[in-house]
């Protein structure tokens, strides 16, 4: 498979078929210092929403790549979308979480601040954290070559996710129909037996920190609609939990 390259969303927009992308900046520089790519070779280009162009490379400037389009493709947002609510967490865990949920083909992330979260993320970390992620998340995307980079929202707190899940919009408040699933390492359903509603336009999945999830969060998010599910009879650390989950979900929903 050629390689992928990233560019801003928007800058694909108005390519068609026989016009010239230029790579530059860090993408730029990696496919001509550190993959040394050369003349003739074929590239991948996408704009991280969807749409995917495929070339061959028609010159290499020190820092810089430029590519002849050859097919232009529109890959459509997947229905449903897979949401995962990550608690923040430290030693990283939370990172790995993101890292290989992006791989696994999670569509958007949402940081949570819960209430065992050790990690915090207050003032200037706020915008640092978000934009952390954002970054693992892209850089996964290539990794898998993905057409679809998932978005990462700014963190919620427990009061705002619960809020978020009673007005049934979690991913951003425009009204589409949202299911939100909470991981409980004693819930009475087990995920891989539960069946994803046909009209459904999201999936949420839910995951606490490395102490859990607390009761009265439970209590909280149960109460706003939230579904308690179980992954099996062993316990996952949370950088593990998400991503698991999200394969069953997957699998469920008919893509793997």
């Amino acid at each position: 498979m050629a390689s992928l390259y990233t560019v801003d969303a928007g800058t694909l927009d108005d390519v068609a078929v026989g016009a010239e992308v230029l790579l530059d900046g860090a993408e730029g520089r990696h496919a001509a210092t550190v993959a040394r790519v050369r003349v003739g070779e074929t590239l991948r280009i996408a704009d991280g929403a969807g749409t995917v162009v495929t070339g061959a490379v028609s010159a290499v400037g020190r820092d810089t790549v430029t590519v002849v389009v050859a097919s232009r493709t529109e890959e459509p947002a997947p229905r449903p979308a897979l949401v995962l609510v990550q608690a923040l967490a430290k030693g990283g865990r939370d990172e790995m979480a993101v890292q290989a949920a992006t791989e696994i083909g999670v569509d958007r992330i949402v940081p949570w601040s819960a209430a065992r979260s050790v990690s915090r993320w207050e003032g200037t970390k706020v915008e640092k954290g978000r934009a952390r992620w954002a970054a693992i998340a892209h850089e996964a995307a290539k990794q898998a070559v993905r057409a679809r980079v998932p978005a990462v929202d700014a963190p919620v707190t427990t009061a705002q996710l619960a809020g978020l899940v009673a007005a049934g919009a979690p991913a951003g408040g425009d009204g589409t129909r949202t299911v939100v699933l909470v991981l409980d390492p004693v819930g009475a359903e087990r995920l891989s037996a539960w069946v994803p509603p046909a009209d459904v336009d999201e999936i949420v999945l839910v995951v606490g920190p490395e102490g859990g999830i607390d009761g009265s969060e439970f209590d909280r998010l149960e109460g706003a609609g939230a579904v308690r599910v179980r992954l099996g009879d062993t316990v996952l650390r949370t950088s593990t939990a998400g991503p698991a989950a999200l394969a069953v979900l997957q699998t469920r929903l008919g893509r793997w």
